[in-house]
């Protein structure tokens, strides 16, 4: 993997993106889990606009995570700060990994979960969901530490392409 100065256009463009995909995933789940919980008591699953849209912007999602790997291994990121020290380092490494990560199974458990009425799946989603806001609330505290304790700029690499 190529590592990069900064991030490219389209690297902070489908970082943002996501980001602004996940909120309404996040507050608008209810349809989906009243459709879901429906189908496991074996009535009709009876989907509404929100339970499509659920599905939707999850698939959407996990196509856009797909893309941001790519681009990741192909034109490489920047390294954590090199004057950090080395546990938080690995630490910056093992939460943009675990993200990707978390960005594909939740996707792929809730497809799962739904399309085959498996409820365990349905609870690895559901722990899925709250691993995903831990990871992301790591992700935003130490930017913002970064952007705000450290003053080192840091944020800027997620707002301004590198040449």
């Amino acid at each position: 993997m190529a590592e990069a100065q900064g991030y490219s256009k389209t690297q902070i463009w489908l970082h943002w993106l996501v980001v602004l995909l996940i909120i309404p995933q996040f507050l608008f789940n209810d349809a989906m889990g009243h459709t879901f919980r429906s189908m496991v008591r074996g009535g009709a699953a009876n989907p509404d606009f929100g339970t499509y849209l659920h599905i939707i912007l999850g698939v959407v999602i996990l196509l856009l995570a797909i893309w941001r790997l790519t681009l990741r291994l192909v034109q490489g990121a920047p390294e954590p700060p090199h004057d950090d020290p080395e546990l938080m380092r690995f630490g910056a490494k093992a939460i943009h990994w675990l993200l990707y990560l978390t960005l594909f199974a939740l996707p792929i458990s809730g497809l799962t979960a739904y399309f085959y009425t498996i409820r365990w799946v349905a609870e690895v989603h559901s722990a899925l969901t709250t691993g995903l806001l831990i990871l992301a609330g790591l992700h935003v505290a130490a930017a913002l530490y970064h952007q705000y304790w450290l003053k080192d700029g840091l944020l800027r690499r997620m707002m301004r392409a590198q040449p």
